[in-house]
């Protein structure tokens, strides 16, 4: 099984986790859309790695958390694309406090990015797929929506809620032929990770190593290709949520 033919939106698609995820899709012949917000010269840089597999590659610039911004860039890509068939939400922040002292704006940045940004890409992409009667929406989560994570009430929070509306949306359309699922990594070598490895926290991992963006990138695609799993949150974390 393959993507040949197919394109796929993925936002955060310039680095780390969206950025493996954007080869692996490409590597099956699936064409890219990258939303990115920051690095224009990074954005532009992977669009080119995707490009040498063969398929075509373009980057959006787009803040996710505003409704307007998405709406007319899905729209561009519905122009440059013609169909889309898979969108990832990956696009993620943290803004890390111990609740007793968290600000509002830490708190308010961390949910309109991760859990707002998700819904508004789902609500501007999910009429093309309606059209089409198929499509497969796989968003980000993680571990600590799952678990909680001290210092992180903001971040748990939004990923908690990237859940929930994942199983409400998948409730919603699986009768139009259109999977929503997420995945749950764990501790995942990136630049948001890169001084939070220690023997510590390899030792409570039960695979005994950190993840990495590729870990995550395999089970984005077995979601891609599969038409018959929806709801689902699919831990990528080595067992430490166990």
């Amino acid at each position: 099984m393959n993507l040949a033919g197919r394109s796929a939106i993925i936002t955060g698609g310039s680095r780390g986790i969206g950025r493996a995820i954007a080869l692996k899709l490409a590597s099956l012949g699936a064409d890219i859309a990258l939303i990115y917000q920051g690095s224009r010269e990074k954005a532009e840089a992977t669009a080119g790695e995707i490009m040498d597999l063969g398929v075509k590659a373009i980057a959006y610039r787009c803040d996710v958390a505003s409704f307007a911004e998405t709406k007319e860039t899905v729209s561009a890509i519905r122009n440059d694309f013609a169909e889309i068939e898979v969108l990832v939400n990956n696009a993620g922040i943290t803004r890390d406090g111990l609740v007793a002292m968290m600000d509002e704006e830490s708190w308010d940045s961390v949910m309109d990015t991760n859990l707002k940004g998700a819904f508004c890409m789902i609500r501007h992409t999910v009429p093309l797929m309606l059209r089409r009667r198929s499509g497969r929406i796989i968003s980000i989560s993680s571990v600590s929506g799952l678990m909680g994570n001290p210092g992180q009430a903001n971040y748990s929070a939004s990923k908690a809620g990237i859940i929930g509306l994942t199983k409400a949306c998948a409730k919603e359309l699986a009768g139009r032929g259109i999977t929503c699922n997420a995945i749950a990594p764990g501790f995942i070598r990136t630049d948001m990770t890169k001084d939070m490895e220690t023997a510590d926290l390899v030792k409570a991992i039960p695979l005994g190593r950190m993840g990495t963006p590729e870990d995550v990138a395999e089970a984005a695609a077995f979601l891609a290709l599969s038409p018959y799993i929806t709801g689902e949150t699919i831990r990528v974390d080595g067992g430490i949520s166990m």
